[in-house]
């Protein structure tokens, strides 16, 4: 099933299908398990590329407020660890999701390591990059903690350089929900 879905996704995206929906990604969560991003229909999510050894690092916090002060009314912020930059993320999935834990409190959802860019890119940020380019109309994720808003019909609305601090984009939050 796993192997179908994977090839669907493949296909739709060399073809450019106009219905392929970001609930129609499957990911994985830092616990290992595999669902598609449809648990967040109808949710504002705040799609983030974190790492635990950066500058920008200490922007756990502002996600975790945002969390705190937002779930209950429908946001969802999703981190996926990624150590393509500089190999600022270097740990284990259980590593990880203790750091997070024990330094910043996180409890929004966290998700398995993966790639934003290159030819092993996972498929949402493949689909995030496709939907909001970045400056000069550039796809690739430039650092960790660049930031997508989606609004809850899944459709991405803005994209977030890593500068940009999660207090910063509470107002487009709210916008949304």
């Amino acid at each position: 099933m796993r192997f179908i879905l994977g090839l669907f996704l493949f296909i739709t995206t060399l073809l450019g299908d106009e219905n392929m929906s970001i609930y129609d990604i499957e990911v994985k969560d830092i616990d290992g398990k595999v669902f598609t991003m449809k648990k967040y229909e109808n949710r504002v999510m705040l799609i983030v590329n974190v790492a635990s050894k950066c500058g920008f690092t200490n922007q756990y916090e502002g996600l975790e407020e945002l969390h705190k002060k937002y779930f209950d009314r429908g946001l969802s912020v999703l981190g996926f660890p990624c150590n393509q930059f500089l190999s600022q993320e270097p740990g284990t999935e259980e590593q990880i999701k203790e750091f997070c834990s024990l330094t910043y409190g996180v409890e929004f959802e966290m998700f398995s390591k993966i790639d934003v860019n290159g030819e092993n890119a996972h498929p949402l940020y493949k689909f995030l990059k496709e939907s909001s380019k970045g400056v000069l109309g550039t796809e690739a994720i430039k650092w960790n903690f660049t930031k997508f808003l989606v609004d809850k019909n899944g459709k991405v609305v803005k994209r977030y350089s890593p500068s940009t601090k999660p207090s910063e984009i509470e107002n487009d939050i709210l916008n949304l929900l």
